[in-house]
């Protein structure tokens, strides 16, 4: 799934539109929750950054996620504990066509819907 086609979802689902915080990082965007929470940070990372061994560049969604989920995906192909996001409740998705686009869906409105409950 590409990060256009995130994007679009996430306009069409929750009046989401993505923001450009980092003048370092031009390609990472912030989705935010109508609560003004993020649910979502979509970046540009290097693979080795990762723990892969490539050295290419790779697109990756930060989502939120029930903590008792998260060790059990990060055991899943495409799944890494969060990316400069706190690992105990938020998961890395690659968007290089190892997680299915239903599976990336899910996971984004699973935040959203985190997000919308957390109250502090």
């Amino acid at each position: 799934m590409k990060r256009e086609e995130i994007f679009e979802y996430v306009k069409n689902q929750y009046g989401t539109v993505p923001e450009y915080l980092w003048e370092t990082s031009p390609k990472s965007a912030v989705l935010r929750h109508k609560n003004g929470k993020w649910y979502a940070v979509l970046m540009q990372v290097e693979k080795s950054r990762l723990g892969l061994e490539e050295e290419s560049m790779v697109d990756v969604i930060n989502v939120k996620c029930e903590p008792d989920m998260v060790g059990l995906l990060t055991q899943t192909y495409g799944f890494l504990s969060g990316y400069h996001m706190n690992k105990k409740y938020w998961i890395t998705m690659l968007l290089d066509g190892r997680v299915s686009e239903a599976k990336i869906l899910d996971f984004l409105d699973l935040s959203y819907d985190l997000i919308d409950q957390k109250k502090d």
